[in-house]
């Protein structure tokens, strides 16, 4: 069930160490100059390759199902497919653990569960037989295996309530539900007799965002999947994900009751989590986990699919619950800047939107070279599925962005890409990428910003939160080096505040709900000098907690509703200066 993937020989040690001494100096020599008070998604994370999928020919990089805790006041991050997981003091940097002893297979569909501080349990096998692996000292990863071993479990989720009575929850299909059994935590956790109880069943015929296919528009069975339980006030948040990984409008519902073995009651504001809009879309298959300051975060799945319908990448919101115990995660402009977990006082404002607009959306830009079927305009096109691909990777190469306009540039977030790769597989060692990105006020005088010509870090969605603001019109990208064949980049996204104004009010905002009021067609007037829209909507004025972006269009078919259950809606136009005033509906049928 686990293998040892450390060896004891005392001069590998040795040089375990070097290397780690090695990482931490230049690492401090490259990042020392850059504070971070604000992260962006997609998380950035060294992904693994996986192994699983080497009878594709090519191979890509992959975060999915991220399981979160906090033990002994620090997280532990699980994730599908990893050899391995992520370590962190604040929810924002994050550092890889190599366990010594793991699954064979790597986990699959993880979960996690942090019982009193004393032990953490981990499970999670792919084939569905598995042991729950435990361990006092996840830094050191030394797990080993309860002796019972349970069957036929996908996407499992340890529960133990607080009167030390275990339950597992599982599933992971379009044909069963989620389902829950007892544990007895004294005999091995073997199942406590042999009940096994049905817990919930999708329900797409009402629940508009449980439809699958993109923007909910297939009508193959959608798939339920990755469970996972919070007790919160003394009520149980059964969360689950739905209708499928490789969709904009993955995303993740709630039940609640009051017993962790129900009856559950599905929630009014559903799904919770969702994120269909923007550049980084997708937010199912997640968790969630109380961070600094009992401020509660939910790490969810983004998709991106271009390589393998599995290619994905992580995001993490700020999750409440409010006075009325409605759980909702603020996707709102989710992949824009953010405060960073460790100010949890900031969170509360618009969920820790920092207020930094995009300021590279759509603008000029130039390259020293690109593939015809990848050009550079695709570094602005603020879609994460697109990308430029040079024609060589060497230091010759350069991307130069004329934002049109002098700005003040807060933040730049670079997000690079596996184009065609056929040689890595699972944890490699020496991926880095090396380069600068200098600003120019005239396009002639440049100043570098940041500096990772020496880096030793591999950070495929770098995020770079300047020492102070600079004032710029043009952003230059000068390369280096990236791991692979080719250099290719999604976007390069440069975050700020312009200095003009602000879009006005939208006008003439209609939202007609279908005969089928799981629909509505949504649809406003183009306002001038709006770089996109925010469409929000939610079940009461003051709970809007669902969001949807819109670039390019002045129209939304939302195919997310409830039947039966009354909504409000909002729209607000955004540009590069700031954001306009919100105007609210209350639902149209």
């Amino acid at each position: 069930m686990i293998t040892d993937l450390q060896t004891k020989n005392p001069m590998r040690k040795k040089t375990a160490w070097l290397l780690a001494v090695l990482f931490a100096l230049t690492a401090g020599q490259v990042g020392a100059q850059y504070r971070t008070t604000t992260y962006c998604n997609p998380i950035n994370l060294d992904y693994t390759y996986p192994f699983h999928n080497s009878h594709l020919g090519k191979s890509y990089r992959s975060g999915a199902d991220p399981a979160v805790v906090k033990f002994r006041g620090e997280y532990y991050m699980f994730v599908t497919r990893s050899w391995g997981y992520w370590h962190s003091k604040d929810l924002t940097n994050w550092d890889f653990i190599t366990p010594e002893k793991w699954y064979f297979e790597g986990c699959n569909a993880p979960a996690a569960h942090n019982y009193k501080d004393s032990v953490l349990y981990v499970t999670g096998n792919p084939s569905g037989a598995m042991s729950i692996l435990y361990t006092d000292d996840p830094k050191r990863g030394d797990w080993k295996a309860v002796p019972s071993v349970l069957y036929d479990l996908q996407d499992p989720d340890l529960f133990i309530d607080d009167d030390d009575k275990a339950y597992m929850y599982w599933g992971s299909s379009n044909l069963w539900p989620i389902r829950v059994k007892e544990l007895d935590m004294n005999n091995k956790f073997l199942p406590v007799g042999n009940r096994v109880d049905s817990l919930l069943y999708l329900q797409p015929e009402k629940h508009g965002w449980e439809r699958f296919g993109e923007n909910h528009t297939s009508d193959i069975k959608p798939f339920i999947e990755g469970a996972w339980m919070t007790k919160h006030d003394g009520k149980y948040y059964l969360q689950y994900a739905a209708p499928g990984t490789q969709f904009n409008v993955y995303g993740d519902g709630v039940y609640v009751g009051t017993s962790p073995k129900g009856p559950f009651e599905y929630a009014a504001h559903n799904p919770f989590c969702y994120k269909p809009g923007g550049f980084a879309t997708g937010a199912g298959h997640g968790s969630t986990v109380a961070g600094p300051g009992g401020v509660y975060w939910h790490f969810a799945t983004i998709h991106l699919s271009i390589n393998y319908k599995f290619e994905r990448r992580l995001c993490m919101f700020p999750t409440f619950f409010d006075k009325d115990g409605v759980m909702y995660s603020d996707s709102y402009f989710g992949d824009y800047p953010h405060y960073t977990p460790d100010q949890p006082s900031r969170q509360q404002e618009n969920g820790g939107f920092r207020g930094w607009m995009l300021l590279s959306y759509g603008k000029p830009v130039t390259a020293s070279s690109q593939l015809e079927k990848y050009p550079v305009s695709n570094v602005t096109d603020e879609n994460l599925k697109s990308f430029w691909v040079a024609a060589e990777n060497n230091d010759r190469q350069w991307v130069k962005i004329d934002m049109e306009n002098v700005c003040d540039v807060y933040a730049i977030q670079l997000n690079f890409f596996d184009y065609e790769e056929t040689e890595f597989w699972g944890r490699m060692p020496g991926l880095y990428q090396r380069y600068v990105v200098e600003t120019s006020v005239d396009g002639e005088n440049w100043t570098v910003v940041a500096d990772y010509s020496k880096s030793y870090r591999d950070a495929p969605h770098n995020y770079v939160e300047l020492d102070r603001p600079v004032e710029a019109r043009y952003v230059r990208y000068r390369h280096i080096s990236v791991p692979g064949k080719h250099l290719a980049m999604g976007d390069i996204r440069v975050f700020g505040l312009g200095r003009g104004k602000k879009p006005a009010a939208v006008r003439d905002f209609t939202v007609t709900r279908d005969s089928d009021e799981r629909n509505a067609a949504i649809s406003w007037k183009a306002v001038k000098g709006a770089q996109g829209y925010n469409v929000l909507w939610g079940i009461a004025p003051d709970k809007l907690y669902s969001s949807w972006m819109v670039y390019g269009d002045t129209s939304l078919e939302l195919r997310s509703l409830t039947a039966g259950q009354k909504y409000y809606f909002a729209v607000e136009a955004f540009n590069e200066n700031g954001i306009s005033q919100r105007i609210v509906l209350k639902d149209a049928r």
